[in-house]
């Protein structure tokens, strides 16, 4: 049976469900165990009737709006009152019972029959009962507009809101698909930006970026949910409810958010710090305003190809060891040559070198040591020119041009500017002429060097 993919505290759900099914005591389940729940139903056995607090603060949706919101018909959810996987009270379904309904829809699509989710719940293995904490408010139900309409309301286009979609990791829907109520969130957003005149393209790829960064930050999320909370119940014993935790699952989803939320703000400031700068720059420049430094320093991107999808497939503890070999690596390299490495991007490294000579050798040796230490490939962008420093970061043109032409260098390559190819006086150092390049996000072609040892 395939193992649910599931994140958030919600990965709780998926595993208890995918591998409590499986225990031994539910292999001696029949249908006798199915029929049982159905004459039990009545006297509310199954352990997740919603609390009476909660209850009283909630009038609940009647069954056609239940089934509306969670995307299934009427029948469907008849069917799982008859099953006793949910259980109305008094005719009414609240946010959790629609929450278990949508829940019950995916266990199903990953061939965990109903009928035997049920006895797993009869016989105490598995609870859904979790779905009624805050914290899994976040599995948003269904609203009642469809893509289209919600185009013809807006004006925003279709693909771009079919892209909302998409760019969360789910197949591309229909026109007539109703969208749900977390992408609705995203909706007014895109309203602003047409409403300004922004580039749909402009628009899409932000968009893009920032589903693929929170889809990475929620698969670690549902990880570290499974490691340190799921996995310990299981091998402590632990019941189902226990096993899911919604508790600290409401107690850890708000601190979460604030978290993300202010490391979010820490890199826009960090980026609007760098947009800002390089603005006056540019303004500074048309004044006529110029830096005048006579030995400029020089900025370095060192890249490693593929590094974080290898630290990804090799496991954490052969992650740790590449990391710690990596950081001794470019840490020696940079320092016997006058630089200092500035941050981690991802991928790859940003230095700060005093001058370019010893930062183009740095980035050579560096390039052979990461071959040497059977380390992926490095590709690595070196330009000179005026720099701010604030914070312990560097910003300004020229470190954007330095990032820009790593990102164009290929691996094994140590690409340069005509202004650090003409500063580099370092022996035993040659500069071969690339060309003019067309650099990703430079209005103008800029002309490269490929530095290698002669």
């Amino acid at each position: 049976m395939p193992r649910l993919s599931v994140c958030d505290p919600a990965g709780a759900a998926g595993f208890a469900a995918s591998t409590s099914i499986l225990r031994p005591s539910m292999a001696r389940a029949d249908a006798a165990g199915t029929r049982s729940i159905v004459e039990r139903v009545a006297r509310n056995p199954n352990g997740h009737r919603p609390p009476a607090s909660r209850l009283a603060r909630v009038s609940g949706f009647s069954r056609e709006e239940a089934a509306e919101r969670a995307g299934v018909d009427v029948p469907y959810v008849d069917r799982l009152v008859r099953l006793g996987i949910v259980v109305p009270e008094r005719d009414r379904f609240s946010a959790g019972d629609v929450r278990r309904m949508l829940m019950a829809r995916s266990l199903e699509d990953a061939a965990i029959p109903l009928e035997r989710l049920a006895v797993a719940i009869e016989h105490g293995a598995v609870s859904l009962g979790f779905f009624d904490a805050a914290a899994y408010e976040r599995f948003a139900p269904l609203s009642g507009e469809s893509f289209q309409q919600v185009s013809e309301r807006t004006g925003v286009p279709l693909d771009l809101l079919t892209t909302i979609r998409e760019s969360i990791g789910s197949p591309l829907p229909s026109p007539d698909d109703l969208m749900r109520e977390d992408e609705m969130a995203v909706v007014p957003f895109l309203e602003l930006q047409i409403a300004e005149g922004f580039r749909p393209t402009a628009i899409e790829r932000l968009l893009r970026v920032q589903g693929e960064s929170t889809r990475r930050m929620a698969d670690a999320e549902g990880a570290w949910w499974n490691s340190e909370v799921v996995e310990p119940a299981i091998a402590a014993g632990r019941s189902a409810d226990e096993i899911a935790n919604p508790e600290f699952a409401d107690r850890s989803a708000p601190l979460a958010e604030r978290a993300m939320l202010g490391l979010y703000h820490a890199q826009q400031a960090r980026a609007w710090t760098s947009n800002i700068i390089e603005g006056f720059e540019v303004l500074l420049s048309r004044a006529g305003i110029h830096s005048h430094l006579e030995r400029p320093p020089a900025i370095c991107f060192f890249d490693i190809t593929g590094y974080t999808r290898l630290t990804q497939e090799r496991g954490d503890e052969a992650a740790a060891d590449l990391a710690s070999t990596l950081a001794r690596l470019v840490q020696r390299g940079s320092v016997r040559h006058g630089g200092k490495p500035i941050k981690w991007l991802g991928d790859g490294v940003m230095f700060h070198f005093r001058d370019p000579g010893p930062a183009v050798r740095a980035g050579l040796e560096m390039v052979d040591e990461l071959t040497t230490a059977g380390l992926p490939p490095a590709h690595v962008g070196l330009h000179t020119g005026p720099v701010l420093f604030q914070q312990g970061d560097y910003f300004g043109q020229t470190v954007n041009l330095a990032s820009r032409i790593a990102d164009y260098a290929r691996p094994g390559e140590v690409l340069v500017t005509e202004a650090v190819a003409a500063a580099g006086d370092e022996e035993g150092i040659v500069f071969r002429d690339v060309g003019p390049a067309e650099l990703k996000g430079v209005s103008e072609s800029m002309h490269l060097f490929r530095a290698e040892f002669a």
